[in-house]
């Protein structure tokens, strides 16, 4: 599909955005995680499905859900900026990312950031909105957040060391035992799993990778 297909952005353009979101700073990360948190405690799917992320933990991966990954998005209420830029970018750019996680029956694990992670990116580069940055950077953005196939935690989140996670944009990030995660551009925590979609996983993360 031609959404898959890595985009070049102007260097400047996203030197930008990794340095601006660089500069902020980490003193309201918990008071965000804990808001976060909150809005799964109140997810029926998540209370179902979530297993820990704990490297030891011996739970099977998690069934799938009678709804996609789109649709489960978009009913929390707590992923409507990760919505608005799938629509963004399928309005700028033809990408077709609503209609695969909506209704695609291909198998993908998606690490779906907040509102919450997306305000701090907007503090971080003075905007109000996704729409505000250029089109096929948040098209590269959105692929770094998805690999192919079912991946519950276990096969996320390792015992020890770090484990890599190939993207849809052709880059990787890696996950360590405490479900951090380092991208090219910064790091994340993963503060919910294994919601399982009838086609793929998300992972909640708290902040927006970057990936360059």
């Amino acid at each position: 599909m031609k959404f898959l297909k890595k985009t070049l952005l102007p260097l400047s353009v996203m030197s930008i955005l990794i340095f601006t979101a660089s500069c902020s700073t980490e003193s309201a990360d918990q008071q965000d995680m804990n808001t976060e948190m909150s809005i799964f405690k109140t997810l029926d799917l998540a209370a179902k499905n979530s297993n820990s992320t704990d490297a030891d933990s011996k739970a099977p991966a998690p069934k799938k859900g009678e709804d996609p990954i789109a649709q489960i998005a978009i009913d929390n209420g707590g992923f409507t900026q990760l919505v608005d830029a799938l629509k963004y970018v399928d309005e700028e750019l033809n990408a077709g990312l609503v209609d695969l996680f909506l209704n695609g029956t291909d198998q993908y694990t998606v690490f779906a950031p907040t509102d919450e992670a997306f305000a701090k990116l907007y503090e971080a580069l003075n905007i109000s909105s996704i729409r505000e940055l250029p089109a096929d950077l948040v098209l590269n953005v959105l692929l770094y957040h998805v690999t192919d196939g079912r991946r519950a935690s276990n096969s996320v989140v390792p015992k020890k060391n770090m484990r890599y996670i190939d993207t849809l944009l052709g880059e990787s990030f890696s996950v360590d035992s405490n479900a951090k995660i380092t991208a090219i551009g910064n790091t994340a925590t993963i503060i919910a799993a294994d919601i399982s979609a009838s086609n793929g996983i998300i992972h909640v993360i708290d902040t927006v990778l970057l990936p360059m």
